[in-house]
């Protein structure tokens, strides 16, 4: 939502600021200028990014018009959610979780906590790591090295469309300057025409460079800046998984592991300490 109201923001400025000075806003519609800008911009895109990366990006941009999903709350419930994996672990052993973990969405356990339920990257991580020690198949150690590549890896995949953006956006004045280009071609064909018409037809020229500046300052490179600080806050999330999950490997007790979980949030979504512990003691072993 946040990205839509920054967009309406800075296109209302610009257009705002052009009336202010009387400027005659039809000239500002050239269809054509945004064809020439906009359709090279997605042609390079297609002819630069593979298939699978495409279809990342298809689910990135809506998801960064949505706004962030790692809120105070949302952070708050996965340190509920550890802990009462984790006290069931305690007390009835790491193979009571064994069906839990195979199936999520149908678990006692998980199906208390929908925010996390719908983050299937998360589930999985989650799961995952929880069956390497449900099954003895892991030490601590191993545990938090697996966990550390699949953090990176994911890392690594969230940066790949924030990384196409900004290359679009740094196209995008050269674009522009194409599509201004074009525009003087069009008006040399004119240069035995009344001033009025070379006037119409150099400023739609101009246009090309303005639309080409605007997209790439004003839309795309803020869009891509968007989309890399969400891949921030979800390998916080992430980080904040590993860091319980290691701890509670490692021997601590489940509240001293949420503890160590909490640490890894970011100061303006970390929930209080005080806070957590009233909710954890609310919290009652199968």
């Amino acid at each position: 939502m946040f990205v839509i109201i920054g967009i309406v923001i800075v296109l209302s400025s610009v257009i705002g600021g052009y009336l202010l000075v009387n400027g005659p806003l039809v000239v500002l519609f050239q269809p054509s200028e945004l064809l020439i800008i906009g359709g090279a911009a997605l042609g390079s895109i297609i002819t630069s990014t593979p298939p699978k990366t495409l279809a990342l990006m298809a689910k990135k941009i809506p998801a960064a018009l949505k706004g962030s999903p790692y809120s105070k709350e949302a952070f708050a419930e996965l340190l509920r959610l550890q802990y009462e994996i984790y006290v069931n672990a305690k007390k009835n052993g790491m193979l009571s979780l064994e069906e839990d973990v195979n199936s999520p969405a149908t678990s006692s356990i998980f199906s208390k906590y929908p925010s996390f339920l719908a983050n299937h990257h998360a589930v999985e991580f989650f799961c995952d790591a929880l069956k390497l020690l449900v099954n003895g198949a892991a030490q601590s150690e191993e545990l938090e090295l697996a966990m550390e590549a699949e953090i990176e890896t994911h890392h690594e995949e969230n940066s790949l469309v924030p990384s196409i953006l900004m290359r679009t956006a740094d196209s995008m004045p050269g674009l522009g300057i194409v599509a201004a280009v074009l525009g003087i071609v069009v008006t040399m064909q004119h240069l035995d025409g009344p001033p009025e018409e070379l006037g119409h037809h150099i400023a739609a020229a101009l246009v090309g460079t303005f639309l080409g500046l605007l997209l790439c300052y004003g839309i795309v490179a803020p869009l891509a800046n968007n989309i890399n600080n969400l891949a921030h806050e979800e390998a916080r999330y992430f980080a904040c998984i590993k860091a319980g999950l290691v701890a509670f490997a490692n021997g601590a007790a489940p509240i001293t592991a949420v503890e160590f979980a909490r640490k890894t949030i970011y100061s303006f979504v970390r929930p209080p300490s005080a806070e957590i512990e009233t909710q954890l003691r609310e919290i009652k072993p199968r």
